[in-house]
């Protein structure tokens, strides 16, 4: 049984010292403090000189002094930070704030668990890191367990059933046991976390029109088809696959809880079109709460004071309405 209540803090990992992820934190307190209680987790040295923090014993206590001073969980890192600089020697300090975010979520001391953006080559140059990036290495500290990609907004919430791969792999990788997989952790997400009882999930086709018929392609004939309409019968709600380009105009969108599209760009490109700032990617099938801002270290504007905090902002109001998710 989960020892989570709604009032317990997030867990907010460093991510890279040099980037953007430490006066983003700043500037989240800022506009959040108590209404969104969380708990920084890294070397105070990497963040800015101003901040107001406060070391913490227990996130719990990120509740009763957040309204006045940003709760730090403080880890020693090898290295001072330099904004737009980036030290390899703080390579193992960014991978224990995430394994120690981690503990705290499955402990129960935190309702969930929020990353900011990490740097994967100083990770790999600086502790021989071995995972392509945070989703396959929470999915390792989660045990192993399969997971998928969400980015959620306001306005949409989207599931690239493929990833990181080239679009001439796509069809090869696009399997029925990993598009059904896909759909399974998706629906389950929804359920468990999002608290949509009996969710309605939207299926994009590979090929234009969803192939028209054969015309354009034959994947949704000779297996698409056939595994929506079999998951189907397994009571999920489903529908398509749609044409893409008629999938993601407003009308469409009041018709699912979720798009689940075939590869990369064909999900990301209509949620940052229509959301950019306030997409977050969350990770589903894991045995906690995760969510993340949609951007990256941005090293090169680092320190300058001009980054803008509200992915990272929403990322946090979504962690803790999912983390209190019954």
């Amino acid at each position: 049984m989960s020892l989570k209540t709604a009032r317990q803090p997030i867990a907010l990992s460093c991510g890279e010292p040099a980037g953007i992820g430490p006066e983003l934190a700043v500037k989240a307190w800022e506009t959040l403090r108590d209404s969104c209680p969380f708990v920084w987790i890294g070397d105070p040295r990497h963040l800015p000189a101003d901040c107001p923090w406060q070391q913490v014993e227990q996130p719990a206590d990120a509740i009763s002094i957040s309204a006045e001073h940003l709760p730090v969980y403080p880890l020693t890192f090898a290295a001072p930070a330099e904004p737009g600089q980036i030290d390899p020697a703080n390579a193992a300090g960014v991978i224990k704030a995430i394994e120690t975010g981690v503990k705290l979520v499955q402990s129960g001391q935190a309702s969930a668990l929020c990353t900011a953006p990490i740097h994967k080559k100083a990770l790999m140059d600086g502790a021989n890191f071995a995972f392509p990036g945070h989703t396959e290495f929470l999915a390792h500290l989660g045990g192993d367990v399969p997971v998928v990609m969400m980015l959620a907004s306001p306005q949409l919430r989207v599931v690239p059933a493929t990833i990181h791969i080239p679009l001439s792999a796509v069809p090869h990788q696009l399997t029925p046991a990993q598009l059904r997989q896909t759909i399974e952790i998706t629906a389950r997400g929804l359920r468990d976390q999002f608290g949509i009882a009996h969710p309605r999930i939207a299926v994009a086709g590979l090929n234009p029109h969803a192939g028209e018929d054969g015309a354009m392609g034959r994947e949704e004939l000779e297996w698409i088809n056939a595994l929506l309409a079999d998951m189907q019968n397994d009571s999920y709600d489903l529908s398509g696959p749609h044409p893409a380009d008629t999938l993601f105009h407003a009308a469409a969108r009041t018709r699912y809880d979720a798009a689940i599209c075939m590869y990369h760009d064909q999900a990301l490109i209509p949620i940052k079109t229509l959301d950019f700032d306030r997409g977050v990617n969350v990770t589903l099938g894991l045995p906690f709460v995760r969510t993340s801002p949609d951007h990256g270290t941005a090293c090169d504007i680092a320190g300058q004071d001009i980054a803008n905090p509200t992915s990272l902002i929403e990322a946090l109001r979504l962690a803790q309405r999912m983390g209190a998710t019954p």
